[in-house]
């Protein structure tokens, strides 16, 4: 199996997030991205760097002003005086539908919902090959392989079409879903997160032909708080084609696996012709968020069992954050996936 991965990721370094109303020092930092790379060629994958893939897969996603604000606010944002380094929102819109500022700050407003998405000089060139990343990864499995890991980061899940949040900036495991698309009339979203991925659901949440299934930490008390509840079921067409799992804090292996059970009922009885997991490492027992409580066995047994659908995946790297034990939690779950088969 290939790991996707491009060292124009790490270029992205946001210096601090806010949180609960302090400054802090991101966990979103590029080694974790590099601990992760190690990890998977220690495992035996073959590292392959993306194509540039352009535009075109992005705006399958996200809006064109979306996509115009990330490519170009950090520099608009440096003509505000005494504006600071990194781009933070402070003022939000309380509705979508409202008239759209041509202030750099309103536009920021706008389009980032938290205070944990700073943008930098270099995030919108990270994340294009974060995103890129993914491409490459639906690519591999359009053209035979089993399975592919897409090393993205920043990661994406929280990101919707026109909105940035949680250190996701343009959702990954969407654009993979939306290529693979091309060639099958239905795909699956497994997003195995601590937190729920709100972005995936609002992309794809009026839609029939993307199931989505998150398995997270309860949102009652847990970001992202607003998104998540198991009554978020899917709108329109879409009724019923979303799949929101919360789990108390602390769930750990066992009472986990019960949950993942019916979750890939759901994704079988579906019937996609390929899989995009959201792959978040963030629901380990000793994850710095400490929201669920998953050991690195468990991850290698929520993998087997994912695995079991004998559909073609796509693994993309969503949370999971700096402890002693990320490493090996990726190679657990890798190994599962990590065969010369192939399908045809």
């Amino acid at each position: 199996m290939k790991v996707i991965f491009s060292a124009e990721q790490l270029r992205h370094k946001p210096a601090q997030i806010l949180s609960s109303g302090v400054l802090i020092d991101s966990p979103e930092k590029p080694g974790r991205a590099e601990t992760l790379l190690q990890a998977a060629m220690a495992a035996g994958l073959e590292h392959e760097k993306p194509n540039d893939y352009g535009p075109a897969p992005l705006a399958a996603v996200h809006t064109a002003r979306y996509l115009t604000f990330l490519e170009n606010i950090h520099t608009r944002w440096l003509r505000i005086p005494g504006a600071s380094t990194d781009v933070l929102p402070n003022i939000h819109p309380d509705t979508r539908d409202v008239v759209y500022p041509k202030s750099a700050v309103g536009q920021v407003g706008y389009h980032v919902f938290d205070g944990a998405a700073p943008i930098t000089a270099d995030t919108w060139d990270s994340a294009r090959w974060s995103a890129w990343c993914a491409v490459h990864a639906a690519e591999e499995v359009l053209h035979g392989a089993s399975s592919c890991y897409s090393l993205s980061r920043p990661p994406g899940h929280h990101a919707t079409s026109d909105l940035a949040g949680g250190f996701c900036y343009l959702n990954n495991s969407a654009i993979a879903a939306e290529v693979l698309r091309g060639k099958h009339d239905r795909v699956a979203i497994l997003d195995v997160d601590v937190h729920h991925g709100n972005g995936t659901q609002n992309i794809f949440y009026e839609r029939d032909d993307v199931l989505t299934v998150s398995l997270h930490a309860d949102p009652v008390r847990f970001y992202p708080f607003f998104w998540g509840a198991a009554n978020e079921s899917g709108k329109g067409r879409g009724a019923g084609f979303n799949i929101n799992l919360p789990l108390e804090r602390g769930t750990a292996d066992a009472d986990y696996l019960i949950v993942l059970d019916k979750a890939l009922a759901r994704i079988a009885e579906f019937k996609p012709g390929a899989l995009v997991v959201a792959l978040g490492l963030d629901a380990f027992v000793g994850d710095p968020f400490a929201g669920l409580a998953l050991t690195t066995e468990g991850f290698g047994c929520v993998a087997e069992r994912i695995e079991s659908l004998h559909l073609p995946t796509v693994l993309v790297q969503e949370g999971g954050y700096p402890c002693e034990q990320l490493g090996d939690n990726l190679a657990a779950f890798l190994q599962p996936f990590n065969t010369d088969s192939a399908t045809t």
